[in-house]
């Protein structure tokens, strides 16, 4: 995997960041509201921002004192565009256990 994979799946392996990523998936939110429905403190959940903010899922923009933050889909494009190597390796195992399974039955 590349730097850019692990970096992605490392942020992406915390329920918090993806739940954070889900609720961005609506458009830009500021940052105190992306904190509201979780039971921490708002800086805890600026960790968790900027760690999505560092493998490039998260741009945080600065608007007078509020920190908006909208979600960069691109590195997650990445993520698809290398599992979908392995669809055609779980396409053909299907389709063998297929054969195999009509094999048995007649």
């Amino acid at each position: 995997m590349t730097p850019n994979l692990d970096q992605t799946f490392s942020a992406l392996g915390d329920a918090t960041r993806r739940a954070i990523i889900s609720r961005l998936a609506s458009g830009e939110t500021k940052l105190s509201d992306i904190a509201d429905p979780f039971d921490m403190s708002l800086t805890a959940v600026s960790k968790h921002v900027r760690i999505l903010s560092d493998a490039g899922l998260v741009r945080v923009n600065k608007r007078g004192r509020t920190r908006y933050c909208q979600l960069e889909a691109t590195p997650m494009k990445e993520v698809v565009d290398w599992l979908n190597i392995y669809q055609t390796f779980w396409q053909d195992r299907f389709a063998a256990l297929a054969r195999h399974l009509e094999g048995d039955e007649q």
